[in-house]
This record gives C-alpha cells, sequence and structure tokens, in this order.
C-alpha cells in the first residue's frame, strides 16, 4: 500500500469515525424530547431506559482504557503483534461518554417526581433484566479477582489472565446488554400492536451510525493490513452488527407491521390513560 493511498485511507477512517459518532450521539435526543412533548413515556420500554446506562458506562471504561492505558496498550500490542495500535479511537470514547449522560437523563424521565411525566403504572424493571444489571456489575469484580489470583505477576503478564482480560469484561458486558436490551421494546410495540412513542428517528440515526461503524473497523484493519485488528475489537464489531439487526426489526414494525397507527396521534388505550400519582409504589418502578 503506498504512502498516498495511506493518508486517504486514514483521513477517510477518520471522517466515517466522527460521522458514526454523530449519528449514534443524535440518536439519543429525539426519544427524551418525544416522550418530553407528549409528557409521557408510554411506548417505551423501562427495560432498555434502565440497563442502557450501565452498557455505556462499560463501553466508556472499555475505549478509555484502550487509549489512556499504557498498560493495556501494551497488553494488546502483545497479544497482538502485528497491529501497530487498538483499533479504539477517540471518536469511541467521545461517544461513549456522551451516551451516558444521556441515557441517565432518559432513565429518569421514568422518575415522575423529576420531569412531570406521566409513567404508565405497574410498569417496572423486569427480574430478568434485573438480574442481568447486577450480574453485570459484579462480572468484572469476578474476573478481576481471577486475575489477581492466576496471574503471577499481578496482571501485568499477557500470556497469562492479564488486567487487559478485565478491560476485555467490560466489552463483552457492553455487547450482552446490546445483544438484550432491545428485546423488551421489540416485544413491546409488538404487544401494543403500535411504535406511537418510540420515536423511528432514534432508529434510523442508529442505523446509520452502525453501518458507518463498521466501515470504520475494516478501514482501520485494512490500513494496518491486519485483518486480527477486527477480532481484537469484538465490541466494536459486534455493537455495528447488532445494532443494525434490530434497527432493521425496528423500520419493519414502524414503516410495515404498524405504519397505520399516526405517530403522537393515537388514542392512548385505557391502561395508557390511568394517571400515576406520585408517591405510589409504581411512581418508583423504575429503580433497580
Amino acid at each position: 500500500m503506498t504512502p498516498q493511498i495511506e493518508i486517504i485511507i486514514s483521513a477517510l477512517s477518520r471522517l466515517l469515525g466522527w460521522a458514526y459518532m454523530l449519528c449514534w450521539s443524535g440518536s439519543f435526543y429525539p426519544q427524551p424530547i418525544t416522550n418530553w412533548k407528549r409528557k409521557s413515556t408510554v411506548g417505551l420500554s423501562i427495560d432498555l431506559s434502565t440497563i442502557n446506562p450501565l452498557g455505556f458506562v462499560c463501553y466508556a471504561i472499555y475505549t478509555a482504557a484502550f487509549l489512556y492505558s499504557p498498560v493495556i496498550r501494551s497488553q494488546y500490542a502483545a497479544r497482538h503483534p502485528a497491529a501497530i495500535d487498538p483499533t479504539v479511537r477517540f471518536n469511541d470514547f467521545a461517544f461513549a461518554a456522551h451516551a451516558v449522560v444521556m441515557c441517565i437523563i432518559m432513565y429518569t424521565q421514568f422518575w415522575p417526581f423529576i420531569w412531570g411525566l406521566h409513567v404508565p403504572q405497574f410498569q417496572r424493571i423486569s427480574w430478568t433484566m434485573a438480574v442481568l444489571f447486577w450480574g453485570s456489575v459484579l462480572t468484572p469484580l469476578v474476573v478481576m479477582a481471577v486475575v489477581l489470583v492466576q496471574s503471577p505477576d499481578g496482571g501485568y503478564d499477557p500470556s497469562t489472565w492479564a488486567w487487559i482480560d478485565v478491560i476485555y469484561s467490560f466489552s463483552y458486558i457492553k455487547l450482552l446488554i446490546t445483544i438484550v436490551k432491545y428485546m423488551p421494546q421489540v416485544a413491546l410495540n409488538y404487544k401494543r400492536q403500535s411504535t406511537v412513542g418510540w420515536n423511528i428517528g432514534t432508529i434510523l440515526l442508529d442505523l446509520a451510525g452502525g453501518v458507518l461503524s463498521m466501515l470504520q473497523l475494516v478501514l482501520d484493519s485494512s490500513l494496518q493490513s491486519d485483518w486480527s485488528g477486527i477480532t481484537g475489537n469484538p465490541v466494536k464489531l459486534m455493537l455495528g452488527n447488532v445494532t443494525i439487526f434490530f434497527d432493521a426489526i425496528f423500520c419493519i414494525q414502524h414503516y410495515v407491521l404498524y405504519r397505520d397507527d399516526p405517530d403522537l396521534k393515537r388514542t392512548p388505550g385505557p391502561s395508557e390513560q390511568t394517571p400515576l400519582l406520585v408517591g405510589q409504589d409504581d411512581a418508583v418502578g423504575a429503580q433497580v
């Protein structure tokens, strides 16, 4: 590969990186704005809104470690000798940090005393999501204990259990959460036979970000002439694929299956009209 082509591919990679970051970052705004305009969270899954902040906290830790930790970067180089650098970029971290803030804001919209929005009565996080939440919190601690016990030098030898494995555990938690988090929303749309309250703008931006993210990962690996850069960044690889898969389902639900329901115009059903009084148990049903 000539130096000129390398420069072009590198510049294109950076452009794609910031483009997907803007798409994915922008996807966090339509839904909370829709909730605020409708004064209601009806149509939005509380499971999705509860587990999402934890997933992005894990992703922020993962990207920050690969960008700024000399230990993690050296252990990555030892395990992937053909790679120049990890394929994690600053735009990955910037996206993750922004996502944490926006996901927390969306989660708090299920607390009526904060935003004053109508929350469907009896809506609370499912036990499966609660198990996933606390399991995700405990998993890195377990991996850290294994590293300290099994590693002969306290986790600095990359050929055995090392600190990079702890960081990888955060990435796999994020991946698991991404795979699971969309399922309750798909099920909720199916149960209601409607996507009213679920903003399609979020999905379109999310889909565009997933495609651009995959393109950047391929370009980065081709630039290094090392396709292990893709498998060396498994969370980014799978995040893009899982995002595209579920966004396609949401597009089918919105534009094909339930397109006869005009968004924001359908009369709420009886169960959706029940007011939720602050102080009732359901007013704090969003708690984990």
